[in-house]
C-alpha cells in the first residue's frame, strides 16, 4: 500500500472514545510500528496515546505529555516511546537523543507534533490528523504511509505497516471493533 490511498476518518464523541480506539490499535501493532501524531493544542493526542498505553499494558496513569524532556518511555506488553515535540526548535535536538535508534527499535514509537520533522520520519508509519469539532468531539483521520514491512521475531516479513493498519481501519469502517459509544466512520465533510 502506498501513500495516501487508505485514508480513514472517524468521529470520535468523547474523550473515553478516543482513548478506546486507540487501546483497540494496540493489538494490531508489531514491534518497529511508529505513529505520528499531528494536530492543534487540546485536539486529542495526548489522549489517545494514553488509550494507546493501556492497549500496550502500561499505566495511563504515567503517560504524561514529555514537553520539556522530548522522550519518554513507558514499559507494557511491548515498549512505548512517547516523542513530543512541541517545543523542538531545531531536528539536531533530536540527533542529539539518537531518535533513529528509537524510531527503528522494537519499541512502539508515537510522535506528536511529527509534522515538525516530515523528512526525518521512517518509510513506513501511520499518520493519525486530529481536528477539534466541538468541545467533546474530535475527527481522526488515519492514513498509513509508506510500504515498509517490519520483522518478525525469527526473522521472517511479516505485512507490510498499510496491510496490518488496513485491516485495523476496515475493522473499525466495519464496526467490528465495539466501542462503548457510538461513531461515525467515513463521515461526509463539507468541501
Amino acid at each position: 500500500m502506498a501513500g495516501r490511498d487508505k485514508t480513514m476518518e472517524i468521529v470520535s464523541a468523547s474523550i473515553k472514545q478516543t482513548q478506546e480506539i486507540a487501546s483497540k490499535l494496540a493489538k494490531y501493532l508489531e514491534p518497529g510500528d511508529v505513529i505520528a501524531l499531528v494536530g492543534n493544542l487540546g485536539s486529542g493526542k495526548t489522549v489517545f496515546l494514553k488509550g494507546l498505553a493501556v492497549g500496550l499494558g502500561c499505566s495511563k496513569k504515567e503517560v504524561l505529555s514529555p514537553t520539556f524532556v522530548l522522550m519518554r518511555r513507558y514499559q507494557g506488553k511491548l515498549t512505548l516511546n512517547h516523542f513530543d515535540l512541541y517545543r523542538l526548535k531545531a531536528l539536531r535536538q533530536l540527533e542529539q537523543i539518537g531518535f533513529e535508534e528509537y524510531f527503528y527499535s522494537g519499541a512502539i514509537t508515537v510522535i506528536e507534533w511529527a509534522d515538525r520533522i516530515p523528512d526525518a520520519l521512517p518509510q513506513g508509519y501511520l499518520r493519525l490528523e486530529f481536528k477539534i469539532l466541538t468541545k467533546n468531539k474530535r475527527l481522526l483521520k488515519f492514513t498509513p504511509i509508506g510500504t515498509s514491512t517490519t520483522l518478525s521475531v525469527n526473522g521472517e516479513r511479516s505485512r507490510t505497516i498499510g496491510e496490518r493498519y488496513a485491516n485495523y481501519l476496515r475493522d473499525l469502517q466495519e464496526k467490528k471493533i465495539k466501542l462503548s459509544q457510538r461513531y461515525t466512520a467515513n463521515p461526509k465533510q463539507d468541501p
